[in-house]
């Protein structure tokens, strides 16, 4: 495996973090992901995201993940984070062949509030405006699918909880509801979340599944009966706490992978 850390801009805090398989032999392209950690906008649990980064390599993937630009380093924060998604899928498709990456079957895996990135980039991908702050085209960043673990969607939807952190994050609310910005070109999504989650609440989930499914667009959604908020892979490797070992959640990356599968 090779690693490479991968500024996004000059004097820029964001970085992807890669994990790339190196082959002995000619084996052909594998397909690839971008996890997205979570993380209150504050910060990014870099161990949890390189165990879940791992964790696809382990299937198959090149992985990475991405450490996005944080509330303390730009305000107001969005859409700052949604624009270094982009980029980084740019990325991944300029550079496929020189990390054997099958460009048909790029994937973008959030969690928490990098769920609310990857939705919200799921909801601008084509966007020409979007685009044109990003650098990019349409073609370079569309994704083959998304996967939104315990997202954040809304602030409608319980949280940030305080007029100050969401200020922080921008200075217009409805632009970051991410459930009002769904269109039918939305990607493939599929959604898991915990239903006693105590800190984002289950309705931002819901309310992105139902949003996603009255556009038409391939949806899955698995509510797992409990399970504390930062689940991560939900087994003794992202368990950082007692409860966060839960293998029937675990189950959630089989699904999801089996899915994945489903939409060739």
């Amino acid at each position: 495996m090779k690693t490479i850390t991968l500024p996004l801009a000059p004097n820029s805090p964001a970085y992807l973090q890669a994990y790339l398989r190196q082959p002995e032999e000619d084996t052909g392209t594998y397909p690839a992901i971008i996890i997205v950690p979570g993380g209150a906008y504050t910060h990014i649990p870099e161990q949890q995201a390189e165990d879940l980064a791992l964790a696809w390599s382990a299937r198959g993937y090149q992985a990475f993940f991405l450490r996005y630009t944080f509330a303390g380093e730009k305000s107001p924060l969005l859409p700052t984070p949604v624009v270094e998604l982009a980029k980084s899928v740019a990325l991944l498709r300029r550079n496929a062949n020189a990390w054997l990456i099958d460009t048909d079957h790029i994937f973008v895996a959030g969690f928490s509030v990098g769920g609310h990135i990857t939705a919200l980039f799921n909801d601008l991908w084509h966007d020409d405006a979007f685009n044109k702050l990003a650098g990019t085209t349409p073609y370079e960043i569309k994704p083959r699918a998304v996967i939104l673990s315990y997202p954040v969607i809304t602030p409608a939807a319980g949280y940030p909880t305080d007029a100050e952190t969401l200020a922080k994050w921008t200075d217009d609310p409805d632009q970051i509801a991410a459930d009002k910005r769904v269109t039918p070109r939305n990607v493939a999504t599929f959604i898991w979340v915990t239903a006693e989650d105590p800190l984002v609440p289950v309705q931002n989930a819901l309310a992105y599944a139902q949003a996603s499914i009255a556009n038409h667009v391939d949806t899955e959604l698995h509510v797992f009966h409990q399970g504390p908020h930062g689940l991560a892979l939900a087994n003794q490797v992202t368990a950082w706490k007692p409860g966060a070992n839960l293998p029937h959640v675990a189950h959630w990356m089989d699904l999801a992978e089996e899915w994945l599968h489903e939409l060739d």
